[in-house]
């Protein structure tokens, strides 16, 4: 029997790594030495993602100093897939574990780091970059990002604006004479399952700023400067954000990667699973195991365990889950092609103790899942006789 291990991390606890190393030790302790297994690290297009594919494809991470949210220097990495191809996070240099809790300022935060990022990828010579968007700090509409590649924000005075979230409703043109040549003949694809606009209710600032530190006041002058910004986009190159889906992701990054590098917007799971070959790693498996920390409603939405069951599904290949916890709408999951989901803890305890025993959880809930999984293929042995 070929077992094939693809789990999410658990945030805060377990990574993808672990654990497939956990699922191993409980599979050989049921199935015996004889049972094969193999894992793959995956991710959604959020924060990690970077790290899994490097991981799934034995990539190369490359170093680089970078502009933080918060203006600050800090070290940055992306990964490098081949001599053509490099995966970038957003998170890695304008992300929100960048900034402490009592420093969060939308108004303040950059996304030029971000740019820096994707400056450094084209130096390498890089024509295929797939950037991760998930867990940004910033509100700043991606201004700040492709800034640092060369296109200017000017207000009203012809003065070239920093490329902070504060200086969205300053703008007044936007000059793109300037913008490194290398980019149109680069293939940017944007790894991102949030649809929401630019700007209203839903949009980038309503829906994502409070988690960045936006109080009900910074919302409001924030979302004043993207209708701003909207509406000079609208007048100088004839695209209404508002009408991309996608174009409000990482506090409106989505919008600048789309309209000014050209960037296509797809599912972050699914662009993942293209990177690591997921479907040619189902080749003779009979099982796939996944999780998360937690499988709600949510997880229906793009997420890992969505589209592992889908392509398992697709190839005729059995799945189920482990996770940390289910929560509303967890069951919803098994219309994607997960059979069968269960739970690390054993009984009722606080977050953190859970937290604390994540490891110990994690074997003893694997073990019970795969002696379910035996006791089934006993049932089916005999029916087949």
């Amino acid at each position: 029997m070929k077992l094939l291990f693809a789990s999410d991390s658990f945030k805060g606890t377990l990574s993808s790594e672990e654990t497939a190393a956990l699922l191993k030790i409980a599979a050989r302790k049921v199935f015996g030495d004889d049972v094969q297994t193999a894992s793959v690290p995956v991710a959604d297009g959020g924060e990690g993602t970077t790290d899994a594919v490097i991981a799934a494809e034995h990539g190369e991470k490359i170093y680089t100093e970078v502009c933080g949210p918060m203006m600050e220097r800090t070290s940055a990495y992306y990964g490098k897939l081949d001599d053509r191809r490099a995966v970038l996070e957003m998170a890695a240099a304008s992300g929100l574990p960048l900034v402490p809790e009592d420093q969060l300022n939308p108004l303040l935060a950059t996304s030029y780091g971000t740019g820096e990022l994707i400056l450094n990828a084209l130096d390498h010579g890089f024509t295929e970059l797939y950037i991760a968007i998930g867990g940004s700090a910033t509100n700043d509409g991606g201004i700040g990002c492709v800034r640092a590649l060369g296109v200017r924000f000017l207000d009203e005075a012809g003065k070239e604006l920093d490329g902070r979230g504060q200086d969205l409703e300053k703008i007044r043109s936007i000059d793109v004479s300037g913008l490194d040549p290398r980019v149109k003949n680069t293939k940017i694809t944007v790894m991102c399952d949030v649809t929401n606009p630019l700007c209203g209710q839903s949009g980038a600032t309503y829906t994502f700023g409070r988690q960045k530190g936006a109080t009900p006041e910074m919302q409001d002058r924030l979302e004043a400067g993207m209708r701003n910004y909207r509406d000079v986009i609208i007048r100088q190159f004839g695209i209404n954000p508002d009408e991309i889906k996608g174009a409000g992701a990482a506090g409106g990054l989505g919008t600048a990667l789309m309209v000014f590098l050209g960037g296509e917007m797809k599912s972050g799971i699914e662009t993942v699973l293209q990177l690591i070959d997921f479907d040619g790693r189902l080749e003779g498996v009979d099982l796939v195991v996944t999780g998360e920390g937690r499988t709600d409603w949510q997880s229906c939405f793009g997420k890992v365990m969505q589209g592992i069951g889908e392509h398992s599904r697709a190839k005729g290949v059995a799945a189920v889950g482990l996770s940390g916890s289910l929560g509303e709408g967890s069951l919803q999951i098994l219309d994607h092609g997960i059979l069968s989901l269960m739970t690390t803890v054993d009984g009722p305890m606080a977050l953190k103790e859970a937290y604390s025993r994540a490891s110990e959880l994690y074997l003893a809930g694997a073990e019970r899942m795969f002696r379910l999984i035996k006791a089934g293929m006993q049932i089916a042995g005999k029916h087949q006789k």
